[in-house]
């Protein structure tokens, strides 16, 4: 299912042992275009704010706006402390990851929660649980981890805030098409599969929904996104309905509209029972 990042904005993230904060931005990498972490504000019981990573997150409760994430406050406590207000860099994010036992999606670029079925948390599974076996992973993670952070300590940094992605404006080949009004992001994968364009400075008062694959430039400093489109194309797409529910027969329609293949195509999970929605 796609939800709306906007409909996700103050949600409440929850740790084992009570309340953490409430999610007030989303990190995402340029890359591939997907949530790596909820920068969160804690409040007064921490002062300062934190990001938490989608592999945290143990249930997603959207009736209630409750993240619930399977940490404690007091690991978010003791967690690096990286200022929000400044680029994270690899190897702030190598110290974060490896504090938490997490692995470096930047070693490959699926979704993020596609990783995580193959993670295995230190100390558990696959190879016994003695207090030998347990520190000897530790320790691997540790020497894993710095050298991680050394190999990619002089990396560009790639990620993005979504907030800021709002000023952006969206261009096509032949002209300005209008400027990113927010994003739907899959609850499964937390990737970013549209951005929601508002073209009314340009085309009537709707909404259309450009596929980040459709990019092929940003100009990060000149706060603009080109895509591979015509003006005409999205003319003519079909409009985006905000506060609808986007079924796959509609994504369906869109990407024959715009001769695309799906995101969707060769996930064996939907192909083995059909689209799905």
């Amino acid at each position: 299912m796609l939800r709306t990042l906007t409909d996700l904005e103050d949600y409440s993230i929850g740790a084992t042992d009570g309340d953490i904060g409430r999610v007030k931005d989303y990190y995402f990498d340029d890359e591939a275009w997907v949530i790596r972490y909820f920068v969160v504000e804690t409040g007064s019981w921490l002062s300062r704010t934190v990001l938490i990573s989608p592999l945290a997150v143990a249930r997603a409760n959207w009736a209630t706006r409750l993240l619930e994430v399977s940490i404690t406050r007091q690991q978010v406590r003791d967690s690096p402390d990286i200022d929000t207000d400044k680029p994270v860099t690899r190897q702030h994010e190598s110290t974060y990851l490896g504090y938490y036992d997490y692995p470096c999606y930047w070693n490959g670029t699926q979704p993020i929660s596609d990783a995580q079925s193959g993670i295995t948390l230190t100390g558990l599974g696959l190879g016994g649980t003695s207090p030998a076996y347990r520190r000897a992973l530790e320790e691997n993670a540790r020497r894993e981890v710095a050298a991680d952070a050394v190999l990619h300590r002089h990396d560009d940094h790639h990620l993005r805030s979504c907030k800021a992605l709002m000023k952006y404006h969206i261009h096509a080949y032949d002209g300005g098409i209008g400027h990113v009004q927010g994003f739907l992001v899959e609850e499964r994968t937390w990737a970013i599969r549209y951005m929601i364009v508002d073209t009314s400075n340009w085309w009537l008062d709707h909404l259309v929904l450009v596929s980040p694959r459709w990019i092929s430039a940003v100009e990060w400093t000149g706060f603009k996104v080109f895509v591979d489109l015509t003006r005409d194309a999205v003319k003519h797409a079909p409009p985006y309905h905000s506060g609808s529910q986007l079924d796959r027969d509609q994504e369906i329609g869109l990407h024959r509209h715009y001769v695309r293949p799906g995101y969707w195509a060769g996930d064996t999970r939907e192909n083995s029972t059909g689209p799905g929605p």
